[in-house]
């Protein structure tokens, strides 16, 4: 009988590719719970679900339970930390997405002290592929989406799982019209090094 996995993540599924992808590479024994990258619309929505799958999780786990999560993923003002303490569970040591795909620790501020850049992940690309249709049936018009992204330079794609051109593919597709300026093939060891570090401290 296989043993059951010690550790129980709590992800957003905007992460759910580079976790699978690291599960299926055997470089990560735990079990995987996602919560839809969709309620991100709404931190309210957000964090009611996320408290009804921790509650879940806390019954039915006895092992380590992490939060893949950011610190600012619930709002400004330590709500993420506040719901964390609440839980008793441990956090990733990142400010978002994406700065656990670049590694963790807010160097997507390093990476990009002017906040001109905006970074997209598979999820992330998946998310405005949902998000833009529900936006244009709620009365946004083309000119306006295209508008939220007007104050960068453009799109960084970050490409985790070695699919970068079909990333490409897909941005055109969601309607992103602001220029990709480049495709970092990063890989998934950065998610795996965040994951780690929170498992260890838990």
């Amino acid at each position: 009988m296989t043993q059951k996995p010690s550790v129980c993540i709590v992800a957003c599924s905007v992460l759910k590719r580079e976790l699978q992808q690291l599960k299926t590479e055997g470089k990560l024994d735990a079990d995987l719970i996602y919560v839809s990258k969709n309620f991100h619309i709404d931190y309210g929505l957000l964090k009611n679900n996320l408290r009804k799958v921790l509650e879940h999780t806390k019954k039915r786990f006895t092992g380590k339970i992490v939060l893949v999560y950011g610190d600012l993923c619930l709002g400004q003002d330590n709500e993420m930390k506040k719901l964390v303490d609440e839980f008793g569970v441990t956090k990733i040591d990142a400010q978002n997405c994406v700065d656990c795909q670049l590694g963790g620790k807010g160097i997507v501020n390093t990476v990009d002290p002017d906040h001109n850049l905006m970074f997209m992940g598979p999820g992330m690309i998946e998310f405005f592929q949902y998000m833009k249709p529900k936006m244009i049936q709620e009365g946004l018009d083309e000119e306006t989406f295209q508008n939220m992204f007007s104050g960068i330079k453009g799109f960084v794609i970050l490409d985790t799982c070695g699919d970068g051109e079909k990333l490409v593919e897909a941005m055109k597709k969601a309607g992103l019209n602001t220029p990709v300026i480049e495709t970092r093939k990063i890989g998934t060891e950065n998610v795996l090094r965040v994951v780690a570090d929170a498992i260890e401290r838990s």
